[in-house]
């Protein structure tokens, strides 16, 4: 086992050097002579930008001479065996992380795999997005939310994970890395890859698919899925250009569509595969200039020294429900991430050098499926929203996804068209008087339109977004004052709906042989966990069609 060495460095105008050279300089300054030093590693990254603190702490793993040293994870992905031609078919629906790494699992285990994507490849793609982004008509198939790689491509590629065992985490960063992730997102305290670098280790994953001979087919949804006799037997896709179908037979289908197919949700219950309702969070995206900010957490160091652009994470309770930062992005952009002129959707992304003068997050409120239902629904005003309320969360399971296309309907018709998005002055909002003269500058292109938020969202998620700004006010001074908007809206944090498995199988319940993973399908929430989910569907059909 290696011994644990912290190092602490004060700010300087460079970032610490962390080559083997530097790094054994640094051991030996700490106390860790060359002659009891046999490797180093770095095993984690990080600034405390805490008052007292303001310094680089960096955790390095130290191996004597002669001890057994893990490999150094690689740089070029591993070469698959094509599955033999009369090996099981697995088609998987979606190439987001959980598509594409259980499709590279899969293949390595020896089964045969054709992914089927509707959005486009990641470089055609592209063009949908700057049509969003000046405006014009959203490509219901291919967007910020569809498409190869998954909504995480162009929004960011964060790879925090709060959940999941230490090495199967590290195991996925290294996937990332052998297809073109940078070095540093094993090392990183809050690792990204930007949206910039992103599309390429996303092409690569797909060259290692098809390298190994797996098909990856894209422009290509699937409509309906074959079920015979209670078991899925193969899935109905039609070709988004040309309108034809085809039926692609499967020993196995696996769902990873992401949170924002609540057609595809509708296709498995008519297969008759069992949902249910599940919690997630809805508001809006708060921006400030990121200058603001680095003052704030730095007090004006950065100015001076090569300090990371400055982030913030805040969290509080309203009503026994969090209201918290989601999907911070510093030196970042907000972006429009509907899926369907008719509504509007904002996320936030960044690139690799996280350069831009603004910095955004999501504002988000906890909500949980009792929270939607008959007096509790009515409370918070989601039913002047999304209609009806149920009176039991199992009577509606689809009833969180009208809630977020009822508010990004309201979002659109407050924008007047054209991808614009409402916005509002964040001391306006919390102190309640109503539409700014004129929105302040931003990162989002299609344009913004002064609006009194409390119109556009229900008044119980006004009334806890208030308490919480003010709370969040008093720990990071001018959060909530004029210098700061609030876009809407934010509803894309998680899907609201989970598709039911058998823990051991990962099957559905209602259809044999339907593997719903990933983020869209309830059982994940961001790449890494995505990615991890992939891979546990991956094992259980190894074990299920190869033994």
């Amino acid at each position: 086992m290696p011994r644990e060495v912290v190092l602490t460095l004060p700010p300087s105008a460079e970032e610490p050097s962390l080559d083997a050279a530097a790094l054994r300089t640094l051991l030996g300054r700490a106390g860790v002579p060359a002659g009891v030093l046999g490797e180093a590693r770095v095993r984690r990254v990080s600034f405390d930008a805490r008052r007292r603190e303001r310094c680089w702490r960096i955790v390095v793993d130290v191996w004597a001479p002669g001890e057994p040293v893990p490999p150094s994870p690689r740089t070029t992905p591993a070469v698959l065996v094509p599955p033999a031609p009369g090996a099981p078919h697995v088609v998987v629906v979606g190439s987001g992380p959980a598509g594409l790494c259980c499709a590279l699992d899969a293949l390595a285990a020896g089964l045969r795999v054709t992914v089927v994507e509707r959005g486009r490849d990641v470089q055609t793609r592209r063009h949908a997005l700057a049509a969003a982004n000046r405006g014009q008509a959203i490509d219901p198939d291919s967007n910020y939310c569809f498409g190869e790689g998954g909504a995480g491509t162009y929004s960011d590629g964060k790879l925090y994970a709060r959940a999941g065992r230490r090495d199967a985490v590290r195991g996925v960063l290294e996937l990332l890395v052998a297809h073109g992730a940078p070095l540093d997102v094993l090392t990183s305290w809050r690792p990204h890859i930007g949206s910039n670098r992103l599309p390429r280790v996303v092409a690569a994953l797909r060259e290692s698919i098809r390298s190994g001979g797996g098909r990856v087919r894209f422009a290509t949804r699937a409509v309906a899925l074959v079920v015979e006799d209670g078991r899925v037997a193969g899935v109905v896709v039609r070709d988004v250009d040309e309108g034809a179908t085809e039926t692609l037979p499967a020993a196995a289908v696996v769902l990873a569509t992401g949170h924002s197919a609540p057609d595809a949700l509708a296709m498995l219950r008519r297969a008759g595969a069992p949902l249910a309702a599940k919690g997630f969070a809805l508001g809006v995206r708060i921006e400030h200039p990121q200058p603001w900010l680095d003052q704030r957490q730095y007090g004006g160091l950065r100015d001076a020294c090569a300090l990371p652009a400055a982030f913030y994470e805040l969290t509080a309770q309203v009503d026994a429900r969090g209201v918290y930062s989601f999907c911070m992005c510093p030196g970042g952009f907000i972006v429009p991430a509907s899926t369907a002129s008719s509504r509007v959707v904002v996320n936030g992304m960044s690139l690799r050098r996280r350069d831009s003068p603004f910095a955004n997050s999501g504002l988000v409120v906890q909500l949980e499926p009792a929270d939607w239902c008959g007096d509790a629904g009515r409370a918070l005003g989601l039913d002047l929203v999304a209609g009806p309320l149920p009176e039991h969360p199992d009577a509606d399971p689809l009833f969180g996804v009208r809630l977020q296309e009822g508010l990004e309907t309201r979002a659109a018709q407050a924008g007047g068209g054209g991808n614009r998005a409402p916005v509002q002055r964040a001391d306006a909002f919390v102190e309640g008087r109503g539409a700014t003269p004129a929105p302040l500058a931003t990162s989002y292109r299609p344009g913004l339109v002064a609006t009194d938020l409390a119109t556009v969202l229900p008044p119980g998620i006004v009334a806890r977004l208030r308490v919480a700004m003010r709370t969040f006010d008093a720990r990071l001074p001018g959060f909530a004052g004029a210098e700061g908007q609030l876009v809407g809206v934010e509803t894309r944090t998680s899907s609201p709906v989970r598709v039911l498995r058998d823990p051991e199988t990962l099957e559905s319940p209602g259809v044999a042989g339907l593997h719903p993973a990933g983020e869209g399908a309830g059982w994940a929430g961001g790449i890494v966990s995505a990615a991890l989910d992939g891979r546990r569907v991956a094992r259980a059909l190894a074990r299920r069609l190869l033994g």
